[in-house]
């Protein structure tokens, strides 16, 4: 078993982080890049992501000036990058090494699928282009597939830029997890206005709108030194919520009646296109048009198997619209139809099927369900009438996609399948029952929800009086923010939901508000 994730297995690797987070201090600039006026072109740093047994996605932006008017990153040209894979992190021991082109048509994103590699262990990459140096970042290959091993894991969600620092990405990257699943909300597309009293630290513009906004977007995020500091010590996985496009948008239609269809997926195309290109994903996902195929599955050894799931992209319409056609989240009546509607899906009925099938296929002792929201249904107060119902934007939207979920898990006889959320700014521990309106009915799966990075909780008041109507919830808090770590062995996971002190500290502190741990074999999560 991994050691405890309190204590840094390197102590020495500290220095490397503070390293990584003012990385471009330690990078040289050529003698050409400087004569043509270029700043330094590694601002949004480096990452990895989807590792396989034999290699990982690498990944880089060249963007030498951030805040270009046509999100170009200050480039109008092709650019060769040479990149470079060291099994040590001096980088003296070289074992791959290439070249790309970064090209307008992405932004000059780079995405090299490294493979070849010895699984089970970590590498080091750097990227090279006119005349500078990345900083230099930490990946692993995963375990063989017969491998039993343990993991140090991390999700994390929600991260408004306004309304914060994200110290809690740092204090992630110092506990040097080997995996680290960001679960939707990476950036907002909207702003606060400017007398709203919520901003911390302003975006750069008012809405991401077309293709040149949501690069922008991202690259503000990605400028941002702990964000830098996370990636480059761990591989990632990531997918999405609804953030990355526009608040509760469900496939094609927006959250606003008056913006068709047609013009809508034209926005999720320039929101797509510029996910992919900030994102260490393999060319399986590269963007066509208002399309993009995100979810998969990773294989972590024989200890888990992760199913990534798109929860937006292949909605049916969103539930009982209001009357003046809104489609944003609300509180609709249990009596609303729509709710247990079977011919309805919040994953699409393709990605419903290929769910069902890596439950049957997979050999691993956990089954890790790692999407973007609470899955667990939540009988709540309409704000306004008190009335009681289900927020129609979540999986209570959509109540026969989690019964037919769930009961693909029963089918399956899936091993230890725990599901991974975020969206609601808040934790949570729930026990899924087959029957969701039967708390006595057998616990099917456990549940944990981490709260935002920096966005705003819920009312903690309103929602702690709603528990007693859902006595499956295990947990609930929303008064702080931070992340989830979890240590995961062939017996047990353990689950810290980790706090910082304070969002608007650029220096804040952490601790642990509370651990759980759930057995193999035992479906609920325990306090410990």
């Amino acid at each position: 078993m991994s050691a405890g994730f309190g204590e840094p297995r390197d102590p020495g690797r500290r220095r490397v982080l503070s390293g990584l987070a003012v990385a471009t201090a330690f990078s040289i600039l050529g003698p050409y890049a400087r004569s043509a006026g270029i700043d330094y072109p590694f601002t949004l740093g480096v990452a990895s992501g989807d590792p396989l047994p034999d290699g990982f996605v690498i990944w880089t932006r060249l963007a030498p000036q951030l805040n270009a008017v046509d999100g170009q990153g200050g480039l109008s040209r092709p650019v060769p990058v040479r990149w470079r894979v060291a099994s040590d992190a001096a980088m003296t021991r070289i074992v791959k090494q290439g070249e790309v082109l970064a090209t307008e048509r992405l932004a000059h994103s780079v995405h090299v699928e490294v493979a070849g590699l010895q699984a089970g262990r970590p590498y080091w990459y750097q990227f090279q282009s006119l005349g500078a140096q990345s900083p230099t970042g930490r990946a692993q290959t995963t375990p063989p597939a017969q491998a039993m091993v343990s993991a140090r894991l991390g999700f994390v969600s929600c991260s408004h830029w306004e309304r914060g620092y994200f110290s809690a990405y740092r204090h992630l990257a110092a506990e040097q997890p080997d995996l680290v699943f960001f679960l939707g909300d990476y950036i907002y597309e909207a702003s606060y206005a400017a007398d709203s009293g919520k901003i911390v630290r302003p975006h750069d513009s008012r809405e991401a709108l077309d293709l040149a906004g949501y690069r922008k977007r991202y690259a503000q995020y990605k400028s941002d030194p702990d964000l830098q500091a996370l990636h480059a010590i761990a591989p990632s996985v990531a997918t999405w919520d609804d953030h990355e496009v526009q608040n509760d948008y469900a496939n094609r239609w927006s959250q606003d009646p008056n913006i068709a269809p047609g013009p809508f997926l034209q926005r999720r195309a320039a929101a797509y296109q510029a996910f992919y290109e900030h994102m260490p994903l393999r060319a399986s996902s590269l963007p066509r048009g208002p399309d993009l195929r995100l979810y998969r599955h990773l294989d972590y050894g024989r200890l888990a198997r992760f199913h990534v799931l798109d929860g937006r992209q292949y909605r049916s319409e969103q539930p009982c619209l209001a009357a003046n056609g809104s489609h944003r989240g609300h509180i609709a009546p249990d009596s609303c139809r729509d709710l247990r509607d079977p011919g309805r899906t919040m994953l699409g009925w393709e990605q419903e099927a290929w769910l069902d099938q890596g439950l049957a296929r997979s050999r691993a002792q956990w089954n890790v369900i790692a999407q973007d929201l609470l899955v667990a249904p939540l009988l709540q107060r309409d704000p306004t009438s008190q009335a009681l119902g289900h927020w129609t934007d979540g999986w209570d939207g959509y109540m026969a996609t989690r019964e037919r979920v769930l009961a693909s898990i029963q089918r399956r006889q899936a091993s230890n399948p725990v599901f991974w959320g975020g969206d609601i700014h808040s934790f949570w521990v729930t026990d899924l029952h087959a029957r969701a309106d039967d708390p006595d009915s057998p616990i099917v799966a456990s549940e944990f929800v981490g709260t935002s990075v920096t966005s705003d909780g819920p009312p903690y008041d309103a929602f702690n009086a709603i528990l007693p109507l859902n006595p499956h919830v295990r947990f609930f808090d929303s008064r702080q923010r931070g992340y989830v770590a979890v240590e995961l062995s062939e017996q047990q996971m353990l689950t810290h939901l980790r706090v910082i002190s304070d969002p608007r500290d650029p220096n804040a502190s952490v601790s642990t508000l509370k651990s759980f741990v759930v057995e193999s074999g035992r479906a609920g999560a325990m306090a410990v």
